[in-house]
């Protein structure tokens, strides 16, 4: 009789328990951050401590103290803004131009298979090129001021929003097309409600990874006779011998990189809400 009595309880407690467990508990809108600069503050006071009781003398790799005090000499003077303010505006163009023009051409070649037979193949040899290897041919094209630039940095956007686009269409259930067919929707009823969330998700990914081939390109632009960028900071570090200059130079890349994927990313949230997608949303434990 015992065991009868129990037996529903039971069962009522291993019902609700999954039902608990659909909903994970938020967590604190800080931890995310204060998670993602616990690795670098740990590496950078290390390192600190190691130049401060004599292990290294820090002369090739300066201690974060010289990186900041660095950035803080230049920021003084003006310098620091003008090369920041130069490189973010050919990143800028660079990244609008190779995204047209990848999100056209993808597009084209993931939903049109004569297009794709014709493009595609050239498209692939292209991108095995380096970045190094385009830059005697635009000075020759376009001279060395600020139009080759561009076109290197968009050349290396170009690629990856490219394949993201082509690859997710291509990729698009063919179920969900024929539901859409079965309702009679027409054609940008097609691609508004259906093409496009599904494209949307990989697109977002190729945006962010063509712009970081944009702050990695517009290194290789900059050495092109460039007299401002923070790619110039690099090649005048190297010249005159101050390493603290070159690792400031690193970390403002690194900084501005992660700003402007963070943009990206804030951006386009909205648009990817409706995603169902496996693992704890941000804020979930």
């Amino acid at each position: 009789m015992a065991m009868t009595l129990e037996t529903p309880a039971l069962q009522r407690s291993d019902a609700i328990e999954p039902a608990a467990a659909r909903w994970p508990r938020r967590a604190p809108r800080w931890r995310g951050p204060v998670l993602g600069l616990l690795l670098p503050l740990t590496v950078a006071l290390g390192w600190e401590a190691v130049v401060h009781f004599g292990w290294s003398n820090g002369r090739l790799v300066p201690p974060p103290s010289k990186v900041i005090a660095t950035i803080i000499e230049l920021a003084q003077t003006g310098e620091l803004t003008r090369h920041i303010v130069a490189t973010v505006g050919r990143v800028a163009a660079g990244f609008g131009l190779g995204v047209l023009a990848g999100t056209l051409l993808g597009a084209v070649s993931g939903y049109w298979g004569l297009a794709r037979q014709v493009l595609d193949p050239t498209v692939q040899a292209l991108r095995a090129i380096p970045s190094i290897a385009w830059v005697p041919l635009f000075i020759l094209w376009l001279g060395i001021f600020e139009t080759s630039k561009v076109a290197l940095i968009a050349v290396g956007v170009f690629f990856p929003v490219y394949l993201g686009v082509m690859g997710a269409i291509r990729s698009v259930d063919r179920k969900i097309v024929e539901v859409g067919r079965t309702f009679r929707l027409s054609g940008p009823a097609m691609i508004r409600r259906i093409l496009l969330p599904a494209v949307l998700p990989a697109y977002v990914v190729a945006l962010r990874v063509g712009l970081g081939l944009g702050w990695m390109f517009v290194v290789a632009a900059e050495f092109m006779g460039a007299s401002e960028g923070l790619g110039f900071l690099l090649i005048d570090g190297q010249q005159l011998g101050k390493p603290a200059q070159i690792v400031a130079a690193i970390v403002i890349f690194a900084l501005l990189g992660k700003t402007t994927d963070w943009l990206i990313e804030i951006a386009t949230a909205p648009l990817l809400r409706w995603q169902d997608s496996f693992g704890p949303r941000e804020g979930e434990a």
